[in-house]
């Protein structure tokens, strides 16, 4: 990328942050890495349209505009999970385990009075999401031909895509999302959280190298994975503080690479792809036990 682009995205985003993880080439590139690392199982369909998850993958972040501000409202909080302020209340009262759902979580809160916007929703969206596209791979299991169904496929893949990709973004899943928070909870706005989600763009990360020696396995219950890949997430977050002078440098000068700053990116992109293409082979899998209503009727094309 040009670097006079790459350093004016970085100061429009930078009024944004934390509002966004990874750019917006950032996530394709994720995206369009999982797709590719896919084993031959999963539907030839879906892995010859890897680019067209990489343009849905961005759909949540667009959904994000001043022209929309009750979906804007809804979708921020989709994208980051405060751990560090329901950890105390949660490990009390459930041995640490998140409710199984939303709106469970969202009861929790307000017993302990947590705003929940403060701690984010990004687990039910990641959870919600897979099994999405799970119903909507039982749909192409039926009807195999049908575009509309597999153009649907692609849409929900991209979108689970970017909340995947998000928790693995370790200032996502902390307090100190922006610079160590202040004693009252509030972020200094320090201004490397745009940084770091702007090292897969700036760096020039490859799809087809991040697909390459990925062990692709599904995962278990959903809601305990997603909690697990948090937790493996936020075990990155001290990597990131200590790399922090360096990232404005990579930023502005992206071939002079620091070698901790490669092994950073390199590490969490990799995992961003492992990990999303784990929930679509899951969906996949998981929809062949799927039973759809009776009343569902789909043409063949």
């Amino acid at each position: 990328m040009n670097r006079i682009v790459v350093l004016m995205l970085a100061g429009v985003l930078a009024c944004y942050a934390p509002a966004f993880a990874w750019w917006p080439r950032g996530h394709g590139i994720l995206s369009e890495a999982a797709v590719r690392a896919l084993p031959a199982e999963t539907p030839p369909f879906f892995r010859a349209h890897s680019k067209a998850v990489a343009h849905y993958s961005q759909e949540p972040d667009i959904a994000k505009n001043k022209a929309a501000p009750h979906a804007t409202d809804a979708e921020y909080s989709e994208h980051y999970f405060d751990w560090e302020l329901i950890e105390k209340p949660l490990a009390a009262q459930l041995s640490g385990a998140l409710p199984e759902s939303r709106y469970g979580f969202l009861k929790f809160c307000f017993q302990n009075k947590i705003e929940p916007n403060n701690v984010g929703l990004l687990p039910y969206a990641v959870v919600e999401w897979t099994e999405r596209l799970t119903i909507d791979f039982a749909q192409h299991r039926r009807w195999p031909q049908n575009i509309a169904i597999q153009n649907k496929c692609l849409v929900t893949a991209g979108i689970l895509a970017h909340y995947a990709e998000d928790l693995c973004q370790p200032l996502h899943v902390t307090i100190h999302h922006d610079g160590r928070a202040n004693a009252d909870g509030s972020s200094p706005k320090s201004g490397i959280h745009n940084l770091v989600d702007g090292l897969i763009e700036v760096l020039a990360m490859s799809p087809d190298k991040l697909s390459q020696q990925q062990k692709i396995e599904s995962v278990g219950e959903l809601l305990p994975a997603v909690m697990q890949e948090i937790h493996n997430s936020r075990a990155q977050i001290e990597t990131a503080y200590a790399l922090e002078k360096l990232l404005p440098k990579i930023a502005a000068k992206p071939e002079s690479e620091d070698a901790g700053v490669l092994r950073f990116a390199d590490e969490r992109a990799r995992e961003a792809t492992r990990f999303t293409a784990a929930l679509f082979l899951t969906a996949w899998r998981r929809s062949e036990a799927v039973a759809l209503p009776n009343w569902l009727q789909r043409s063949e094309k």
